[in-house]
């Protein structure tokens, strides 16, 4: 029998998580597996209105319910203003989390996306995740997930592109991943804009096409113990 995994998943934005590695989250969560989610941002009034705010945080609740989540870690960073916090605080709370959670495989955001906060928040678990730390956080796998409507809008210059190492059949499980995503009311979009149901599909279906089978979630390995 597989032994039991902590995995803990990163996302800069509620959202983030469904989109690149929803999937997988519920396949692993089926398999036996504990999940723990560290959400960096949120957002603030004036720039989001109390009421969307709130149901924004409900969102979260009913998404981290849907997933089993074993427990979720909202950071509370300001939602599109990480260029303007220091790193040093970002790793800090990234850090206290693997700290607690001791996390076997660690799902980040990719640093080539266009969303300057996606790009901080994968700078600061890379500098948490360093080699020489793994060990004290038990942690063996680090892998980056593709956000779409970020990940794919990163222009060429920057020299990061998101070229996938590692895939996992999701057959069983996309469906379940789309229904999840229609709980992010204010982040949905409709057909055929990326974060639609349309894209989702057609993107786990060319994922799938590359290991040959119906639908895939892709990663890059970032690093891995053995």
């Amino acid at each position: 029998m597989e032994a039991r995994l902590k995995i803990l998943v990163i996302s800069c934005h509620p959202d983030d998580e469904t989109l690149g590695c929803g999937a997988t989250l519920i396949k692993a969560r089926e398999n036996g597996h504990s999940i723990f989610w560290v959400i960096a941002t949120q957002g603030y009034e004036p720039s989001w209105s109390f009421e969307l705010i709130e149901k924004k945080s409900r969102e979260v609740e009913h998404v981290a319910v849907a997933y089993g989540v074993e427990r979720f870690f909202p950071l509370r960073f300001p939602a599109g203003g990480l260029e303007r916090v220091p790193i040093e605080s970002v790793m800090r709370g990234i850090g206290q989390v693997a700290a607690a959670v001791k996390p076997d495989t660690v799902y980040i955001i990719h640093g080539g996306d266009v969303h300057s906060d996606h790009q901080a928040v994968f700078q600061a678990a890379m500098s948490v995740f360093k080699p020489f730390h793994m060990s004290g956080f038990n942690t063996k796998k680090l892998l980056c997930y593709e956000t779409l409507s970020s990940t794919e809008c990163a222009p060429s210059t920057t020299g990061v592109p998101f070229v996938p190492t590692v895939f996992n059949d999701v057959t069983a499980y996309l469906d379940r991943k789309i229904e999840i995503m229609m709980l992010y009311e204010t982040e949905l979009q409709p057909d055929p804009l990326p974060r639609g149901p349309s894209a989702i599909r057609a993107l786990a279906r060319f994922r799938g096409s590359t290991i040959g089978v119906e639908f895939a979630e892709a990663f890059v390995l970032l690093r891995e113990v053995i």
